[in-house]
């Protein structure tokens, strides 16, 4: 896809820089004009968004309604609602050595930023991070995916006219024109996508030492054990995976569980296959495609060599792949070296939750961890000793839209999190401001730092520093005592100077 606009990467961002110094998108209610625009922009094109992204993956109307409009719409109206009280100054605690100061937390935004889409949910994942940075008050240039071109044309198409035209740009192409833009000086770059890409990305960031967010993805492991119901199990799972055909950052990538579990799972996973799409999946208006021909041969290039237990179904002049099962995998296959992302689910064996644990902790940190358990013990056994981007007990991907947890990667799935406040946070630059206090008293308690020092100004110093996590009320008599001494020994001092000062006058 061929960049169709009239103005150079350096001509774009010029423009969003002079935006920016003007202040406009520092007036919170200019923040608000826009976000409210950009809600009507939902609202009115809703048809338009099923229609284009039918086009680029073939998705259901459901899947866009609930996966990306609605998401997207629950996450605006909250910021919408949450925006006056977000932009206020946070007062942090103070300590004892600034006890009649008092401290500030400024969310200030960073500048001109940049948002870099990805193609598996194309307006999901560039618009709703859209919203946080303007919430926050920063200029953007938004680049689509142009591995789905009807998405990044209807929002190349259609964010003009409901968003300044200075302010918040669109700028579509490939990958030329996404090394051009990169090559851009910027205040904050986040970028969803793959964990190669992201490398490119954060190291074209490095050159301005320029903030990101890099939301990857990964190998996401489910553990399975006996005690969970296996028949939820499998609906639960299969959906997971299931969704976007499977490119889905969060989709379950793996299983781990034992021969007794995996028996119990195929035969309700075939059930439950059976219930999603009757007797042909590729016939089902439910099941996505896989979004181009690259894509299609690496899957289908994965599934060559594997033990196929259910699925296995392909068609590559429709770019279709079935819901596959794979089993008798073996830790160093080939399907277990990187992030599948599709429709095809492998089965490892281990025998016990510490096997599982194990095999965990030796590879990269997932994007997501899910548990099948209602073993509290077990649960908190994963719970404690792994480290993934989010975890999901007895569900998968359900994490994602619950806008009060933040959604983001570690390691090797991605730095920084977003979702509701966590978004506008990511796009905010944190500016602490500590307000001194001008009187006597505050003079006094600060005089100690003053020359010439002395064992007592240090240890009155030390006294300070010591609590300076904050006011502990068991040491208040011990500080009050010191406050009033310190008042006395001024006043005495001052009383001193000007008896001395008169009687030699």
């Amino acid at each position: 896809m061929a960049f169709k606009g009239t103005k150079s990467p350096t001509q774009v961002v010029e423009v969003a820089r002079a935006a920016f110094q003007t202040g406009t998108t520092k007036d919170v209610k200019f923040r608000e004009k826009q976000l409210r625009s950009l809600l009507r922009m939902y609202s009115e094109n809703k048809t338009r968004m099923i229609e284009v992204l039918a086009e680029d993956l073939r998705k259901s109307r459901q899947e866009v309604e609930i996966l990306e409009i609605e998401l997207l719409t629950y996450d605006l109206k909250h910021t919408i609602n949450s925006l006056h009280e977000w932009v206020k100054p946070e007062r942090p605690p103070r300590s004892f050595a600034n006890w009649l100061d008092k401290t500030y937390l400024y969310s200030e935004p960073y500048g001109v930023v940049l948002i870099i889409g990805a193609w598996n949910y194309p307006l999901l994942l560039t618009l709703m991070p859209l919203a946080g940075a303007i919430a926050a008050g920063n200029c953007v240039v938004i680049k689509p995916s142009e591995v789905t071109p009807a998405s990044a044309k209807f929002m190349q198409e259609i964010i003009p006219k409901y968003l300044d035209n200075e302010c918040y740009q669109v700028y579509t192409g490939g990958a030329p024109e996404t090394t051009e833009l990169l090559q851009e000086k910027f205040d904050y770059i986040f970028f969803t996508g793959s964990t190669h890409i992201g490398k490119i990305v954060h190291a074209a960031a490095n050159k301005f030492l320029t903030p990101t967010t890099l939301e990857l993805g990964g190998k996401s492991p489910v553990y399975i054990d006996n005690t969970a119901n296996i028949d939820v199990v499998a609906h639960r799972v299969l959906w997971g995976k299931w969704i976007n055909s499977g490119q889905t950052c969060i989709a379950p990538d793996y299983i781990l569980c034992n021969k007794e579990v995996e028996a119990k799972f195929l035969k309700a996973a075939d059930n439950v296959l059976k219930e999603f799409y009757k007797t042909n999946p590729k016939d089902s208006p439910d099941f996505c495609r896989i979004v181009n021909d690259k894509h299609f041969q690496r899957l289908s290039g994965l599934l060559k060599g594997c033990q196929i237990a259910l699925g296995g179904e392909t068609d590559a002049k429709e770019r279709f792949i079935g819901l596959s099962v794979v089993v008798d995998v073996q830790a160093n296959d080939p399907i277990m070296e990187d992030e599948i992302f599709g429709p095809i689910l492998p089965i490892v064996n281990v025998t016990n939750a510490y096997d599982a644990l194990n095999f965990i902790n030796k590879r990269d940190k997932p994007l997501a961890l899910y548990i099948f358990s209602n073993n509290k013990r077990d649960v908190d056994l994963f719970l404690e000793n792994t480290s993934s981007g989010g975890v999901c007990v007895n569900d998968t991907a359900m994490h994602f839209g619950v806008g009060s947890l933040p959604f983001g990667g570690v390691g090797a799935s991605g730095m920084g999190a977003y979702h509701g406040k966590y978004t506008f946070d990511t796009f905010s630059h944190k500016k602490g401001c500590l307000y001194k206090n001008l009187g006597i008293i505050g003079e006094t308690l600060a005089s100690s730092r003053y020359p010439p020092y002395s064992q007592a100004k240090c240890n009155a110093l030390k006294m300070l520093l010591k609590y300076r996590s904050g006011i502990d009320l068991t040491y208040l008599p011990h500080f009050t005592m010191f406050l009033l001494g310190a008042i006395i020994s001024y006043g005495l001092t001052h009383f001193g100077n000007t008896l001395f000062q008169r009687n030699n006058a």
